[in-house]
């Protein structure tokens, strides 16, 4: 994958798959540090100890539609080609978090891409589920909370096209301010 939300999308789709009502995605980016971190945190149906241990094995997939499974090895992959690297934790019944660190400036490092467009994928895809998108370039943030924009909506859906669209705008010019630039 060209770009590194669409590997966030599939992480996140997977938490869908794992029944989570609750989905998490922190990105931080850190020029002091040099470090690009990306959090995904569900609480869905978890995985045991040993699909943990197997699974950034491009060889290893629960899925039964295919038998590879690419989404985390290539994940992890582009993270240590930038000195980073991807952590897997999860626990039947409790969730799972899944955390990757990039060099944020290094010249393998991926674009981050369309994370608006990702976000509207997630948000209009499902109902019932609780999202929360945190983006932080060194020491300013934007916070996106489905939770909020409910309540503020009273009762209209989120997957509403003219919500969606606003919802889009919304988060690509917050996340432009905190850049310094518009995006």
């Amino acid at each position: 994958m060209k770009d590194l939300s669409l590997h966030i999308l599939d992480i996140a789709q997977n938490s869908v798959s794992a029944g989570a009502k609750n989905i998490v995605i922190d990105i931080r980016e850190d020029s002091k540090a040099d470090r690009l971190s990306i959090l995904i945190q569900d609480d869905g149906k978890g995985m045991a100890a040993e699909v943990v241990e197997r699974v950034t094995d491009p060889y290893y997939t629960t899925r039964t539609t295919r038998k590879v499974g690419m989404g985390l090895p290539l994940f992890k992959q582009s993270a240590q080609q930038t000195g980073g690297d991807l952590t897997v934790e999860s626990e039947p019944g409790r969730g799972t978090v899944v955390k990757v660190h990039f060099g944020l400036h290094h010249i393998d490092r991926p674009p981050l891409g369309d994370m608006p467009g990702v976000m509207m994928i997630l948000v209009g895809g499902t109902t019932g589920i609780d999202w929360y998108y945190k983006h932080t370039i060194d020491e300013r943030e934007y916070v996106f909370d489905t939770r909020e924009v409910k309540e503020v909506l009273d009762g209209i859906p989120l997957n509403d096209p003219s919500v969606m669209r606003y919802l889009k705008d919304m988060i690509r010019e917050n996340l432009g301010e905190i850049r310094g630039n518009e995006e």
